[in-house]
């Protein structure tokens, strides 16, 4: 039984080796990024989704990607995600589990691999517990992904938003929420990026199949 328990976390010890070690690449690219003006973020963008058609593969511009997002954030929240939380996007867009615990920055973590995934153009979801945490943080975060050329969208138990930097709802009191737009259920699944909660998305495909 020690043995069985000693092999996980040999193994876990050899994955967090592994991403550190594209973490270190993602590092390379930051002097670089810092030197592009806001207007090239969503240019970067466009050339990697046209990399991404000519073959290239998301695992070979994930490096560049990555930073491009920590760079965006930084800029538009004055957040840098830590290289902890890259790790933890590393492992979330090969399909892995990364436990993190309150207050070590899910939201912030998140935002690299969606990003990443929406350049094939299929569309990147994030399933979240709640309909506060589904529309807080596709407004939190999306100012990084405006920067970046993209849209992102929140769809809920009985609303659907997207991100806008130019329209302000004056009857809010959260300014993570001061941007979003009411917009109907097709536009919010047509966004590069869409927040939501299980029961909707599941409701949503029944109601369409």
């Amino acid at each position: 039984m020690l043995g069985f328990v000693k092999k996980i976390f040999d193994f876990n010890e050899r994955e967090i080796k592994r991403v550190a070690s594209i973490v270190a690449l993602i590092n390379t690219q930051e002097e670089a990024v810092k030197k592009l003006k806001d207007t090239d973020f969503a240019k970067e963008t466009e050339k990697l989704k046209k990399e991404f058609a000519e073959g290239k593969t998301l695992d070979e511009m994930l490096p560049w990607a990555f930073a491009l997002v920590r760079e965006a954030s930084f800029r538009m929240l004055g957040l840098r995600q830590f290289d902890e939380q890259l790790i933890a996007g590393v492992a979330l867009h090969e399909g892995k589990v990364a436990e993190q615990k309150t207050g070590e920055g899910k939201t912030l973590s998140a935002v690299a691999p969606l990003y990443l995934n929406a350049l094939t153009g299929r569309g990147a979801h994030l399933v979240t517990v709640n309909d506060y945490l589904a529309r807080r943080d596709a407004g939190w975060m999306g100012p990084v992904y405006n920067l970046l050329g993209l849209t992102v969208s929140s769809i809920i138990s009985d609303k659907t938003y997207q991100y806008d930097a130019e329209y302000q709802d004056t009857n809010v009191s959260d300014w993570r929420l001061k941007n979003l737009k009411p917009v109907s259920r097709k536009e919010g699944y047509l966004t590069d990026v869409t927040y939501g909660i299980n029961s909707e998305f599941g409701f949503d495909y029944l109601r369409d199949n």
